[in-house]
């Protein structure tokens, strides 16, 4: 079984910096897609930023210019530079991979938390 392990959450002041990594337990062969969700209590999981084979990476709006995804395809890990971080980007952070044969991983979820 494949497990997702998230790292780099934590505390970080408005404007602050951190980064986020995924790294699988084992290979995951026909990688399609990789990417970050966040979610707050009483809202639905979105997507952050979400990097697709053969394409640009997407990122929602609110992030733009300040989240930046990228990946290490050898080391089935991907990362998550968050930058200029404010208070509305507190939430848990989960890391998604999917693959060409359907099927879908999640990480466990690590806390962000922008506060001063």
């Amino acid at each position: 079984q494949v497990q997702l392990v998230e790292s780099g959450g934590g505390l970080v002041q408005p404007g602050g910096s951190l980064r986020l990594s995924c790294a699988a337990s084992r290979s995951i062969s026909g990688i399609n897609v990789m990417g970050w969700y966040r979610q707050t209590p009483g809202k639905q999981r979105e997507s952050v930023a979400v990097i697709t084979s053969g394409s640009s990476p997407n990122y929602t709006d609110s992030v733009l210019g300040r989240f930046t995804i990228s990946r290490d395809m050898l080391r089935n890990t991907v990362y998550l530079q968050m930058n200029s971080l404010k208070p509305e980007d507190t939430a848990v952070y989960y890391c998604h991979v999917g693959t060409r044969r359907n099927f879908h991983y999640w990480g466990q979820g690590t806390q962000v938390t922008v506060s001063s």
